[in-house]
């Protein structure tokens, strides 16, 4: 039964009997790894306070062969990221970039889409007032191209003309990129502001 200790980030989280959590961890050295924290519910447990969701530290765990649940056995605390939950826009875009890699289910390691959601969550938790809905955009496009799935944002996908960053343009989902305002009539899709596009883009 090998040990592993890595970095992770806490993307999951939830009760299990009256006394244990289990977490969905993303980490540095093994990908995605179910874990479950015994005892993490008892008020004297080690764990104390530590296993929310989000939060940063490294992981220490042993990894059953053969098997998708693993025991923790310690995680030591570097960042709690408590401000995304300081607003709706934050959390929101949070649980958004944890649904994505949660739905990708890569269990190989992969440490620069480990730096790539530590990152996401530090911009958003960290935007400025009023900034944080383009920074969630931002970011998670940018974890959406890593995984392969890339918007088309430099050229119209009606026509093809190469779009002026200040232009606006319709942002068609099921296409999988913008249209000019004039290859967009009748289409369907929603206005995506120059701000917007640009952040996409970064």
């Amino acid at each position: 039964m090998p040990v592993v200790t890595s970095e992770a980030v806490i993307l999951q989280t939830f009760k299990y009997s009256e006394t244990s959590k289990i977490l969905r961890l993303i980490t540095r050295a093994a990908g995605m790894q179910s874990v479950i924290a015994k005892g993490a519910l008892r008020p004297k447990s080690p764990f104390g306070g530590l296993l929310e969701l989000f939060a940063e530290g490294v992981a220490t765990f042993h990894a059953k062969e053969g098997r998708d649940l693993h025991t923790l056995t310690s995680f030591e605390l570097t960042r709690s990221r408590q401000g995304l939950g300081s607003d709706l826009v934050r959390f929101g875009g949070a649980s958004l970039v944890a649904e994505l890699i949660l739905r990708s289910g890569i269990e190989e390691s992969d440490p620069q889409l480990f730096d790539a959601v530590r990152d996401a969550l530090d911009r958003i938790q960290d935007a400025p007032a009023g900034a944080a809905e383009p920074v969630v955009l931002g970011e998670t496009w940018a974890l959406i191209a890593h995984l392969g799935f890339a918007p088309s944002l430099e050229e119209c996908i009606g026509c093809g003309r190469p779009l002026d960053g200040n232009e606006e343009v319709i942002f068609d989902y099921a296409a999988g990129g913008v249209r000019c305002t004039l290859c967009a009539t009748g289409m369907p899709g929603r206005p995506l502001p120059p701000m917007h596009a640009r952040h996409l883009s970064a």
